[in-house]
């Protein structure tokens, strides 16, 4: 799946993962409600490389959807791990949307995305309406075994409607003698 981030998209996906955070508790392995808790270590990687072992994970989640419809082109962009060195960690996210077939299929994506993700190592910590006047469905997942996270948000009243999915994985630590690479 590529990825040309418009702007606006961009900038919501980066509020969206500031305010949540990848939700995984970092000393015990074990998801947490997003947001409470500091991203885990990941491993060691280039940010190109964990940019794409990111967007692998947003492939397989389009799979796990089952409908028929469209996913945008996106790619994923690299950000500072709260509270460790900048030249030395980073995070990596993958913004996208996908646009069934038919408005009508929200739903059926939204159900099986609930009851699929914990058959392939996702734990869901949130599925319910935000607090927006729009009421949009929110599921928010942890892959603890990968040390990823994901939101979704469901769109209904948007023109054409859409789920709006962001990956975010914990944080990295760049090979020795490597830098981090910002895009």
């Amino acid at each position: 799946m590529k990825i040309k981030p418009g702007a606006p998209a961009l900038l919501v996906s980066l509020a969206l993962i500031t305010l949540t955070g990848c939700g995984m508790n970092d000393s015990s392995g074990s998801a947490t409600p997003s947001g409470s808790a500091e991203a885990p270590l990941v491993g060691t990687s280039t940010s190109r490389d964990a940019a794409d072992a990111v967007e692998k994970a947003s492939s397989e989640l389009y799979d796990l959807i089952g409908v028929k419809g469209k996913g945008s082109e996106s790619r994923s962009g690299v950000m500072e791990c709260e509270g460790k060195d900048p030249a030395t960690y980073f995070k990596v996210f993958h913004p996208w949307s996908f646009y069934p077939a038919s408005a009508d299929q929200l739903d059926e994506a939204m159900e099986r995305l609930k009851s699929e993700l914990p058959k392939h190592g996702w734990k869901v910590v949130r599925y319910e309406p935000d607090t927006s006047q729009a009421k949009n469905l929110v599921l928010t997942a942890d892959n603890t075994e990968k040390k990823y996270g994901v939101s979704v948000v469901q769109m209904k009243k948007n023109d054409p409607p859409k789920l709006s999915l962001t990956v975010v994985s914990g944080c990295y630590r760049v090979p020795e003698g490597k830098e981090v690479d910002r895009f």
